[in-house]
Parts: structure tokens; C-alpha cells; sequence
């Protein structure tokens, strides 16, 4: 069955609240909440890593000078500095692209991360929609993508299904005249990252973007970066203020990308997987959840009936679970759930059986 495309109305963005993120549903006094909304890992950032940052600020009466991360950066990846470009997390990069990068007919494959298309929007575009069906799994076929579409974006691992699409299918969408935009943002919690495009220059047009916040829990301090052909570079780099990235994000991007740091985001992709194995195992004893598999990033994707009660339920037993009906492509029936270790799952299988059992009776 084809894919549908769609283009919302010129003003906005339909019935979908395309600014509504994880972190709004533990703000404020829903802090003390078990956070399996957000993605960003558990835990983190691990004490090396805040001696980094912490060493760094006796250099702030200075302006920032990034060309060390950048150049460290870009060796992680294999690529000369001037292939890649730091960036105050991956959402500055999409606003870059939105407002830099030439584009007459833009479509962003759904459901994803809402933001890119919400940049694009903001700098005046008309934006089209590529809708994967829950039918199909959520995988994407390349010729669901309009020809005339001049920049196409995609993430992969896909947030919030986690599907993680083969590169072989997303190089398939390169051509010439096209920019083909990947968000990589959750490749790193992948195994091994396979099917990353990241360090890529064979493929034409395309723009690879990569966020260290989820990973290491820098969320507050933004930093992500780009990768892509050197003209492109130059454009987005034209259009960043002066010193975008400051001197403790710098110091961050250079831990990150050390031999110590890749190993030990390599092993916490490792038990990641093992997390969400048990997770999706539990999840499968309820006959009215039904998972988004195969999961490959550090969030699951269930449907069930009464999604919003039962988040509303979860939250009066301790937990903040991300609604999906904000996510083009999903309707109010659609929760994302991000992995945690074993010990935390199991009491959350257990406040989910409760709630569960309560919308049960409620609807006798």
C-alpha cells in the first residue's frame, strides 16, 4: 500500500502541537516523577565528564574558540574539520537548514521528531508530509517520497518509533538537486552504529546531523553537530551567530569523542538493547499493548485504547510517559516509553498492570 503524502495547512501545523517535547511532561512539581519521557539516558553525565565541563569554566572570560572540537569532532568520524560544523544541539541545526539551505518543496518523513518540521515552518516554508503507516511497521520505501522534493528529512533511528531504517533504503532517496537531511541523534545508542550515514561523502546532497545530549545528558548544555559537504558547511556556518557553541560545550564535544567515551557509549548502547528487550518482553503480556518492533533505539513505541487515561493513571502511580498524539502520522491512541534498567521496568510494568486494571473497571 503507498504511503501517503500530505500538506498541512500553510499556517501551521494542522491538529499536531509540533513544540510539544518530552521534558514538558516532568517540569515544574512533576520533577519527582520516574522520566520515561525523555530519552536521554539515565544517570548521566558520568563524574569524568562533569570534571571536563567543570574544568572548562576557568576559560569563559574568553570567547570560545572551537576549531580543536571541531577538528576532534570530525576525526571521531573520519572527515576533515571543514566537513562538519558544532552547533548548540541538533535543533540549531535544523533551524540552520530551515533558514539556510535552499528549498522550494521540502517533505519530512512522519512520525518523527516534530522539530525539523517546525523550524522549516518558521522560516516560511510550505512543508510536505510523508506519512508511514503503522501497518507497514513504519519502514520506510523510497518511492513514497514525491519527486519533486528538494530536501527531504528523516530520522534514523526513527524518534518515536524506533525504527532504525537501512542505509541502503536511505541512500536510495539521494539525487542530484536534492538535500537529504538524516538525524541521527539516537545513532549512538545503536550497537555498533550500523546503518549510520555519519562520516559518509559518497552520497550527493547529503546532511548527516548528530546531538551528544541524549547519550551523555547534555541537554542542558546543547551540543550537536553537522556533517556534510564543505559548501554546505560554509552556508550553515554563515548563518550561525558569533560563538555559538560556548566554552563548556566545547570542552564536552572534545571528552565525547575520545577513545575512553566511545567505548563507553559503546557499552551503554550494549545494555541498552538488553533494557529494552526486557521491556518489550513485559510489555508483550499485556494483550492490550501493542509494540512497534523491531525496537532499536532507546525508546519504545506502544498503541493501546485509553492512552491518554492510562497516562494520566501512570502519572498518579509515579510515571511521565511521552504522549504521541503530537507526532504527525500517530493519533491520541500512541505512547513512546524510553528504556531504563531492569529494576526501574519492572515497577513500571507493575504501575502499568494497575493502570491498566483500573481503566478496565472504570469502563464496565
Amino acid at each position: 500500500m503507498h504511503t501517503p503524502t500530505e500538506s498541512p495547512d500553510a499556517t501551521g501545523a494542522g491538529t499536531h502541537d509540533l513544540r510539544h517535547h518530552g521534558d514538558a511532561e516532568v517540569r515544574g512539581r512533576d520533577r519527582d516523577l520516574t522520566d520515561l519521557a525523555v530519552n536521554v539516558r539515565a544517570g548521566t553525565p558520568p563524574a569524568w565528564l562533569k570534571e571536563r565541563i567543570a574544568d572548562s569554566l576557568g576559560s569563559l572570560a574568553a570567547y570560545p574558540d572551537g576549531r580543536e572540537a571541531r577538528a576532534a569532532v570530525a576525526a571521531r568520524h573520519g572527515l576533515p574539520p571543514e566537513r562538519v560544523l558544532l552547533t548548540a544541539g541538533a535543533a540549531e541545526a535544523f533551524v540552520l537548514i530551515a533558514r539556510a539551505l535552499p528549498a522550494e518543496r521540502p517533505y519530512v518523513v512522519h512520525p518523527q521528531f516534530t522539530e525539523p518540521e517546525a523550524a522549516l515552518r518558521a522560516a516560511g516554508h510550505q512543508v510536505g508530509r510523508v506519512l508511514l503507516r503503522a501497518g507497514d511497521g513504519f519502514r520506510l520505501d523510497p518511492a513514497d517520497v514525491p519527486a519533486e522534493a528538494d530536501l527531504v528529512v528523516v530520522g534514523n533511528p526513527t524518534n518515536p518509533t524506533s525504527v532504525l531504517h537501512p542505509a541502503t533504503v536511505l541512500e536510495r532517496l539521494a539525487r542530484p538537486g536534492r538535500t537529504l537531511v538524516v538525524d541521527e541523534a539516537f545513532m549512538d545508542a545503536v550497537p555498533g552504529e550500523r546503518e549510520a550515514l555519519c562520516g559518509r561523502t559518497d552520497i550527493p546532497g547529503l546532511v548527516v546531523l548528530r546531538s551528544l545530549t541524549k547519550t551523555w545528558g547534555l541537554a542542558g548544555l546543547r551540543i550537536g553537530y553537522v556533517a556534510a559537504d564543505p559548501e554546505t558547511i560554509r552556508t550553515l556556518e554563515e548563518a550561525q551567530p558569533l560563538w555559538p557553541v560556548s566554552s563548556p560545550a566545547l570542552a564536552a564535544a572534545k571528552a565525547c569523542v575520545e577513545p575512553r567515551a566511545l567505548a563507553e557509549a559503546a557499552g551503554a548502547a550494549d545494555r541498552v538493547a538488553v533494557d529494552r528487550a526486557h521491556l518489550v518482553a513485559g510489555l508483550r503480556e499485556f494483550s492490550e499493548i501493542r509494540v512497534v518492533e523491531p525496537a532499536e533505539g532507546p525508546f519504545v513505541l506502544i498503541r493501546l485504547d485509553g492512552a491518554a487515561e492510562i497516562r494520566d493513571r501512570l502519572r498518579m502511580l509515579g510515571f511521565a510517559a511521552r504522549r504521541g498524539d503530537t507526532f504527525p502520522g500517530l493519533g491520541d491512541g500512541w505512547l513512546r516509553l524510553a528504556v531504563r534498567d531492569r529494576t526501574t521496568t519492572n515497577r513500571f510494568l507493575q504501575a502499568l498492570d494497575l493502570a491498566l486494571q483500573a481503566l478496565t473497571v472504570v469502563g464496565r
